[in-house]
């Protein structure tokens, strides 16, 4: 145990330093941490750390799953829920068929049931890559959330093909019919059950005397209790943990207190950053273990075959996409969809979008070494080969190129026409318009005698003020002048008022209670600050 601590610190000082180099090369951060995973994975010291498929499954999956669900916007699930839903179901299982026929065709002994557990495996895009590569580009928010939406779903779908592909494997028989109903049933249940949990949570929050401490770690439960309770009947536990996370995503300003949401974005940003960081390099990791039973000459022949199921997976995505795309057109006729025209750029991007990730080797590595009969499990290696060369192939070649091909497709984004600082101001001008209109409505007579409501009067209209700047000239240019001035200052009146108070706290009469107490208020101020004039 006490080598296992040392070699996961290590791994983790590892992880900092391979996102901070990401970070300045402007590369994604899972991309490396594969790369950088792959010759340590013969370090000595580090061999012995292997991806336990319970562990991804039931330690790393939930909370992944959970924080992904939670900032989903609920709005755009909504709104693209076609099109998420045909590429999260319909698009994973059309993969596994294809990747189940021509595997079969390619392998020798590789037998369709065989074919179709390798299907479920590598079907499903893992979305913390596409969306650690896509903070670096400018893509339309609709692909973005397509993308994230995707995710939340397509690892349930591929599960449950995998499982039945599982068991079709150890017990040699298959039933399309009862196969099919399971599959609906896992599905609907999981997401029943999900949402069950979901209630019992929501009432403990809303109901019970909680603290911010109490309700962070209540959102760490929740995940486990959603996956874990679908999965003791056998239900999709990945289905329950999303649906739970976007019910009560979308009543954490009824649930949750300002102190409760504001303390547990940097506590879930924080865990989720070291559960992927873990994650992915624990992928490179894996190497030796992959290629350890496959020897020279099978290594040669698993190399073609990967490289020829890689290349069929990104077309078959690819085709999938623009069939999608096809399809709209067709169907817009007749109902209404959010774009009745989705041209070729978005399908192109979407398709080329399609990186693996670790829930895909999870579910390989998860397969049995030995049948009930105890002979050995059919085309486990080569499996586990082929899966691992998915990921790395798409991780490395994809993730690598896709910033290019949304530079070349250069799609412009047709849902806002506005620019992102344009709605930023417009929003925080309605507020302010609202406040001091309530202002002077409601309570004139504070604003004769209470000069604290006076200033906050003068603040709201030096916003009004401050917002007009931009309607004067819409100049893009010089909007990043202005507010790099004011960055600027701002920048400086806080870090001095930072000194005063540490200057202060030396003084015998002043409380060191106080001067912490003030420190924690500049810190939210200038959090709050560059909230206002860092996004967009």
């Amino acid at each position: 145990m006490h080598h296992l601590i040392i070699q996961c610190t290590c791994l983790l000082v590892i992880i900092l330093f391979v996102v901070m180099l990401a970070q300045k090369i402007k590369i994604a951060y899972p991309i490396l941490l594969v790369l950088v995973g792959l010759p340590l994975g013969f370090v000595p010291f580090l061999k012995g750390i292997e991806i336990q498929p319970d562990l991804i499954f039931v330690i790393f999956l939930p909370p992944l799953l959970y924080e992904a669900a939670w900032y989903t916007s609920w709005k755009d699930f909504w709104k693209w829920r076609r099109v998420i839903s045909s590429f999260a179901f319909l698009i994973v299982v059309l993969t596994s068929c294809v990747i189940a026929f021509v595997s079969h065709s390619l392998i020798p002994g590789f037998t369709l049931a065989l074919g179709f557990l390798l299907g479920g495996i590598i079907s499903p895009p893992d979305a913390v890559s596409a969306s650690a590569i896509l903070k670096n580009v400018k893509v339309p928010k609709r692909f973005v959330s397509i993308v994230e939406g995707e995710s939340l779903l397509n690892d349930a779908s591929s599960l449950v093909v995998f499982r039945f592909a599982l068991a079709a494997v150890i017990t040699g028989k298959f039933a399309l019919g009862e196969a099919t109903l399971s599959f609906v049933l896992v599905i609907v249940m999981g997401v029943v059950i999900g949402l069950l949990v979901a209630l019992i949570f929501y009432a403990v929050h809303r109901w019970l005397p909680t603290t911010a401490n109490i309700d962070i770690i209540l959102t760490f439960i929740t995940p486990y209790v959603m996956y874990m309770a679908a999965e003791e009947f056998h239900f999709s536990g990945v289905l329950a943990v999303v649906s739970g996370g976007l019910f009560l995503s979308s009543q954490k300003h009824v649930i949750l207190s300002y102190r409760s949401r504001l303390q547990g974005v940097n506590v879930w940003e924080a865990v989720a950053f070291v559960l992927n960081g873990f994650v992915f390099i624990l992928i490179g990791l894996e190497f030796p273990v992959i290629i350890k039973d496959l020897g020279p000459d099978g290594l040669s022949t698993a190399i073609t075959y990967s490289l020829i199921i890689t290349g069929v997976l990104i077309l078959t995505r690819l085709a999938s996409t623009f069939g999608a795309s096809i399809f709209t057109v067709f169907i817009s006729k007749y109902i209404t969809t959010a774009d009745p025209n989705p041209g070729w750029k978005g399908p192109l991007m979407l398709g080329w979008a399609g990186m693996r990730g670790v829930v895909s080797l999870a579910a390989a590595l998860s397969i049995p070494e030995l049948l009930p009969s105890g002979a050995a499990f059919p085309q486990r290696n080569m499996i586990l080969f082929i899966t691992f060369s998915v990921i790395m192939v798409t991780l490395v070649v994809q993730g690598l190129t896709l910033p290019l091909v949304v530079r070349l497709v250069n799609m412009p984004d047709p849902d806002f026409t506005v620019s992102a600082e344009q709605q930023r101001q417009m929003v925080r001008k309605k507020l302010s318009k609202l406040a001091l209109q309530l202002l002077d409505d409601k309570y004139a007579n504070h604003l004769a005698n209470n000069n604290m409501i006076k200033a906050l009067q003068l603040r709201l209209s030096a916003d009004m003020e401050l917002l007009k700047d931009w309607e004067k000239d819409c100049s893009e240019q010089r909007a990043d002048k202005f507010y790099h001035d004011y960055r600027m200052i701002m920048d400086d009146v806080m870090a001095q008022q930072r000194q005063l108070l540490l200057t202060l706290n030396k003084k015998e009469n002043i409380s060191d209670e106080i001067i912490r107490h003030q420190l924690e208020l500049l810190d939210l101020e200038e959090e709050k600050f560059r909230q206002h004039f860092e996004i967009g």
